[in-house]
Formats: C-alpha cells, structure tokens, sequence
C-alpha cells in the first residue's frame, strides 16, 4: 500500500496521531490513569498549587518520592496569596499501581490506579479546584466527552452526507436540485449562532449530558450539507465509469450501485473530510461549555474546565487550572489537523512528497 508508506514517512501525521493515540487511551482508561474521583472533594483542599514532590524527609534523610498532607493557609495581606501548610510528620510515599476503586469506560469496576500515594498526603500535580477536587483527574474524565462528541457528530453526519450526495449525483434532475438548494440552505446557517440557540432552548432539566447529546443529534443532522455536495460531485464522474456501467447493465438497482459501488470510490476523500471535522466538534463543545451552555458541573468536559478562566481572580491567581485544558485542546485540534493534512497527501495519486 504505497498510501500507507507515504504517511509513515510524514513525520508530522506520525506526531498527530502519536498525540490522538495517547490521548484516547488515557481517557478510555480513565478510571485507571486518573488518580483520584473526579467528583469527591479533598477536605481543606480547595485551589491547592501543583503538589510539590520531595525526596528526602524534613530531617534530610532519603526516603524516595513523597508528598506531604497539604492545606492552604491564612492569605497573606501583601501578596494576595494563601499560605501553604505541609504537615511533614506524615511522608506519604508515590507509588505506582496504587489500590483504589474506580470504574472504567465500560463501566467494569477497577481496584487499581496507574499512580497516587499511601498515606494521608494527596499527589495533584495539577493542583485541585474551588471544590478541592483533583484536576487532574478531573481533566483525564472530561475528556471522555470532549473527545467522542467528534467520533458521535461525523458517525451521523457523514452517512447521511454521502448518501444524500450520491442520491442527489447518481440520478440528477428534479431529486438533484431539490437536495442541493436544501444543503446550500443549510449551509448558510452560522454553526456557532445556531449552537447557542439550540442550547437556549433546551429543556432545562435534561442533564448535561443529555444536552450536549441532543445538540450533537441536531447539529449532525442538518451538517452534511458540504460532505453531500462534494459527493455529490464525485458521484457525477464516477457513475459514468465503466464498472458502474456494466453493473447497471446486468440490472443492479440503484441503490445498489450507489452503496456498493460508488459511495466506496469516495472512501479517501470520506477519511479525510472526517479527520479534519472533528476539531470542529471539540471546539463547538469546548465554546458552549465555556458559556456556560454545554456540559455543567460537577461533570466535567474541557470546555467548562476551561470556563474558570473567565474568573480574572482564577486566571492571575491560580493559572494551573486554566492552562491544561486550554493545551489539550489545542494539542487535540492541532493532531487532527496534522493527520488530516497527512492523509490527504498520502492518499493523492498525484502527490508524491512522502
């Protein structure tokens, strides 16, 4: 397959997909790679910085990696900031494959972390929130739904999108002006405007999850509008094919010869449109979540991590809860692109870079 072994030699499509890989296993594992529940505060543990690691004790002797049980302090009136207040009569050692019970993402119960601590001292190495609960973990948890609403938005919209398109190619005329002036009135529609709306509208005691789901259905439903045109196109050459010709002479039926034989010549561009729809997805989700108007807390997502930004206090103050999820976004957003951008070059015949 000359396709694959021009994308292996793309270094950059590697990287994206090393990041997507790496990302996607964590959060399919989340029970296991997140150290703590994502829900359960730490008591006295609010807004907590980074935990620090030592490695020797408070009299100086090597006992390995610890952390210490940590609470915040009185504020000090010259900084603005809290005091930290380490109790360093308990070393609590890190360990890995620490006990504790979690669920994973098929809901099997687990009784295993990948790391965390024995003792009374928590490990939060991105610090914890208002509510005192861990970060990240909560970021591990959250990106459950940041990440599949891209998988569930183009598994609706893009069947939908290539078959309508190779409706409206294959057989023309009437059928084939009435998709097409549907789709391009779909597709003057503002995405992000529309969004909001949906959102503003909803019934307010469906939970988060639900809500954002329903936003997903909808959206999918009414954005396939470019992906059939573009098929649509690419049906209009390929039906005149000899393939296609001697298959309709044998009597297929048409929706036979449009499933069976030319939605599939369309496969490249399909896996290249979806790679790079994705982010689209991430970002509608991370936008709503962030005004509010997506996944709400507890649950946690990327976006409304990421809302605690608009806090000014939470910004100047405690950044470590801004900028993790602002970096996975971009990271995730960033590898879709690179290994859209990939595909695309090593599925052209006439591209030969790589």
């Amino acid at each position: 397959m000359q396709w694959w072994q021009r994308l292996k030699k793309n270094s950059l499509a590697r990287l994206g997909a090393i990041i997507l890989l790496c990302f996607y296993t964590i959060v399919i594992g989340a029970g296991f790679f997140a150290p703590y529940d994502p829900y359960t505060p730490q008591i006295d543990g609010s807004l907590l910085p980074p935990t620090k690691i030592f490695w020797r004790n408070s009299q100086g002797q090597w006992i390995g990696p610890h952390v210490y049980p940590t609470t915040l302090g009185p504020t000090n009136l010259e900084t603005g900031e809290r005091e930290l207040k380490r109790d360093y009569t308990q070393p609590s050692p890190i360990r890995l494959l620490v006990k504790g019970t979690t669920y994973n993402f098929l809901g099997l119960k687990l009784d295993r972390h990948l790391f965390g601590t024995t003792g009374a001292g928590y490990l939060n190495l991105l610090g914890t929130d208002e509510q005192g609960r861990d970060q990240l973990s909560r970021l591990i948890y959250g990106g459950r739904i940041s990440l599949f609403v891209g998988i569930v938005g183009i598994g609706i919209s893009f069947p939908l999108g290539m078959l309508i398109g190779g409706i409206s190619g294959y057989f023309g005329g009437v059928v084939d002006t009435i998709l097409m002036r549907l789709a391009e009135v779909l597709m003057t529609i503002p995405g992000i405007y529309l969004l909001v709306t949906l959102a503003g509208v909803l019934p307010l005691d469906l939970s988060s999850s639900q809500r954002f789901l329903l936003i997903v259905l909808i959206t999918s439903l009414i954005s396939w509008a470019g992906l059939a045109r573009v098929t649509r196109g690419q049906v209009l050459t390929i039906k005149e094919q000899e393939f296609v010709q001697a298959a309709r002479a044998m009597g297929a039926r048409p929706l036979y010869l449009i499933t069976r034989h030319i939605l599939p010549q369309t496969a490249s561009y399909l896996i290249i449109s979806a790679t790079l729809a994705i982010p689209g997805f991430i970002i509608a989700e991370s936008v709503l979540s962030l005004i509010g108007l997506g996944i709400q807390q507890p649950d946690p997502s990327w976006g409304n991590l990421l809302s605690l930004g608009t806090n000014a206090s939470i910004l100047v103050l405690h950044p470590w809860l801004i900028w993790p999820p602002a970096l996975v976004i971009i990271l995730t957003v960033l590898a879709f692109n690179l290994l859209g951008d990939g595909l695309r070059d090593a599925l052209d015949p006439r591209d030969h870079r790589f």
